[in-house]
């Protein structure tokens, strides 16, 4: 597997692909989206530009969303275009181009969204995948996949592969990069890495990798993370930076999310081994834990500007990591 190409080379594909789309399909192809043309022109970004989950910014609209990303310093916005997401998907026509000039004019990119896609016949799986790649949007992440327990994990393996592969064609198709995430729990595919990292070997595709998040992959293998990314690392295309511990509540062993550089997750050794691998891929940046936005007390005031303190804080903290790795 080649290591992840620089941003000029994904955005010729990207177009390359879309035009081939369009001469193929022909002008019915990009209906549901012809006006989107009419965005800002990019700006360059950084090796590994950082984004904000726009999950942790839903309660404002859209132009106050963006407003305090770029007042935070994020490169950009992960936006959450899935049931209940700051862009649903029976509206992204429409709602995903305002969305995304609204970021553009903080002079912001959306390099990657979010989104609950994980088959290629749903029948909103084209219309977001096209409408993103018109768009000028990289990469997407996928749904999840879950494991019956009761029954063969490698026949549900090699199911999910098939699943995948097609899905693949698809985002082939449109000009679009899937990742799929390694989110830890006892069900989900790709907790453990290795099942994740053999399905997209044999698919072997640019247009389907892996969004490789630490925090999951530390609770999953606290002390063994290194070798699961060396596992994975040659189809990681996106990155998901957030923070977590294990802490006795109430006399229960629990995940408790934490601000990042107060959980369990070894950010220094990870940039390190990021560093030595070359990797340089967007980064989606999360916040799990307690915000507040979830105090009821706060005026919209006092919400938004506790917001961007605590953010201005975990992208501080996640920048100086990134400095001493010289990344």
């Amino acid at each position: 597997m080649k290591p992840p190409m620089s941003l000029s080379r994904r955005t010729f594909l990207t177009h390359t692909a879309l035009a081939t789309l369009a001469v193929a399909a022909g002008p019915a192809a990009l209906t549901p989206a012809r006006h989107l043309h009419a965005t800002t022109p990019p700006v360059p970004l950084p090796p590994m530009p950082l984004s904000v989950f726009s999950k942790h910014l839903q309660w404002l609209d859209y132009d106050a969303m963006a407003e305090v990303a770029a007042e935070v310093g994020f490169d950009g916005v992960d936006l959450a275009v899935r049931p209940g997401g700051h862009v649903l998907p029976e509206r992204v026509a429409t709602d995903l181009p305002r969305a995304v000039r609204a970021v553009q004019k903080q002079g912001l990119q959306v390099v990657q969204i979010t989104t609950a896609i994980a088959r290629a016949d749903d029948p909103l799986s084209r219309q977001v995948l096209a409408t993103a790649a018109q768009l000028g949007i990289r990469y997407y992440r996928t749904d999840w996949l879950k494991y019956d327990q009761s029954t063969s994990i490698s026949a549900q393996q090699a199911r999910f592969e098939r699943q995948l592969r097609t899905l693949t064609l698809l985002n082939r198709e449109v000009g679009i990069r899937g990742s799929y995430q390694n989110h830890a729990g006892a069900d989900y595919f790709g907790a453990p890495v290795w099942d994740l990292a053999q399905v997209l070997k044999n698919i072997r595709s640019e247009y389907l990798g892996c969004q490789y998040d630490i925090r999951h992959a530390t609770l999953e293998s606290a002390q063994s993370w290194p070798i699961g990314l060396g596992i994975i690392q040659p189809f990681v295309n996106t990155l998901v930076l957030k923070d977590a511990k294990w802490a006795e509540v109430k006399g229960r062993w629990q995940i408790v999310d934490t601000p990042i550089g107060e959980g369990r997750v070894d950010f220094p050794a990870f940039f390190r081994q990021l560093k030595a691998s070359g990797l340089r891929v967007p980064v989606s940046i999360h916040f799990e834990y307690e915000m507040p936005e979830h105090n009821a007390s706060l005026s919209a005031t006092a919400k938004r500007q506790q917001t961007i303190q605590v953010m201005k804080k975990d992208l501080a903290t996640l920048r100086s990591y990134l400095k001493q790795a010289g990344l």
